[in-house]
């Protein structure tokens, strides 16, 4: 049982149907098609607003190209000290933007305030020639420790982003999992409290190689069609990401995969919660939970083949479920740590 990521599970049942329904016929190429046109339509329509779409392939890509539309050649883009664009892609965010320069935030639960946000602005000296320029804030939802942001919380980031005229970046490869735990709508977690633009992941929860960027400020939108293509994501036979866009929006596939990783990871988190010697170090907000445990439990689930990564601190481990988790695999995962957890 391999719960290391949400990566390592292959496509849901409906998206492989719809590239297999999707795959007859011709059509014109690089996203000149009625699919891919109708499929950002229906993405869009999520947002309930005029957003722009744009689909790629990764999520590296979806975060570095949306980072470049809103930051200018060496300009600041702040982040927390965890985020996924600082320390896991390859320094892309820095390529596509022109060699900005990322400045970290730490915060408790992979989260940073406002008040955190505005003292580092404050720090970076805007106006002073001899620093970076502050030009985005990014922020992850949900976050790499699993928690999320509360909507008045990414309200108060955005009205300090918007005191000190800078561009809001929401890192979404689990945004899925946050609307279905918080229970708002799309529209709610994103534009409404001031997000400028949204990474949107598919893939972890279902999708065969799909994610998207919705822009809700027109001029950044004005020339993401370039730099998509200059960042080598306009696929030529766009329709295969297209119809696994359409497949993940139609009649809620992405809430109802997400809401089910969500429950098998609530359903971990309390079941671990009974191993001796074990805590739950992080609230299990999403669809990943990050338990300290005994170290010969960490060495005995290992030798039993159980899949996972060493993050978090000493004797913790970080657990991911998915959309294809399922109950019989939490269980086992329980029991064996109760197992060698026994005197």
């Amino acid at each position: 049982m391999n719960f290391a990521s949400d990566n390592v599970t292959g496509a849901a049942p409906e998206i492989l149907a719809a590239i297999e329904a999707g795959n007859g016929g011709d059509l014109m190429p690089y996203g000149n098609d009625d699919v891919t046109k109708a499929a950002e339509a229906k993405v869009a329509k999520l947002f309930e607003t005029d957003a722009d779409v744009f689909f790629l392939a990764t999520g590296t890509a979806s975060n570095a190209l949306a980072l470049s539309a809103g930051t200018p050649p060496g300009g600041v883009i702040f982040c927390h000290t965890g985020a996924h664009i600082f320390d896991t892609e390859g320094g892309a965010p820095e390529f596509f933007s022109g060699a900005a320069k990322l400045l970290t935030i730490a915060g408790d639960d992979g989260k940073f305030t406002a008040e955190d946000l505005q003292a580092a602005i404050a720090a970076a000296q805007p106006g002073n020639v001899h620093h970076a320029q502050p030009a985005t804030v990014s922020i992850s939802q949900a976050t790499e420790a699993g928690t999320l942001y509360g909507l008045d919380e990414i309200k108060a980031i955005s009205k300090v982003c918007r005191t000190n005229n800078l561009k809001l970046h929401m890192d979404g490869a689990r945004f899925s999992n946050a609307v279905a735990t918080m229970g708002c709508s799309a529209a709610d977690m994103t534009w409404k409290v001031g997000v400028d633009v949204l990474s949107f992941g598919a893939t972890k929860n279902g999708a065969l190689t799909a994610e998207a960027v919705v822009l809700f400020d027109a001029d950044m939108a004005k020339d993401f069609g370039y730099r998509r293509k200059r960042g080598g994501h306009l696929f030529s036979k766009m329709r295969f990401l297209s119809v696994q866009w359409d497949a993940y929006v139609t009649g809620d596939l992405w809430l109802k995969n997400a809401a089910h990783a969500n429950a098998m990871a609530k359903r971990m988190a309390k079941g671990l919660e009974s191993v001796p010697g074990a805590d739950i170090t992080q609230p299990a907000e999403a669809n990943i939970v990050f338990p300290k445990l005994p170290a010969k439990v960490i060495a005995g689930l290992k030798a039993d083949g159980f899949l996972f990564y060493e993050r978090g601190g000493e004797h913790v481990i970080r657990l991911v479920t998915s959309f294809a988790t399922t109950e019989i695999d939490v269980d086992g995962f329980i029991e064996a740590a109760k197992k060698h957890a026994a005197p």
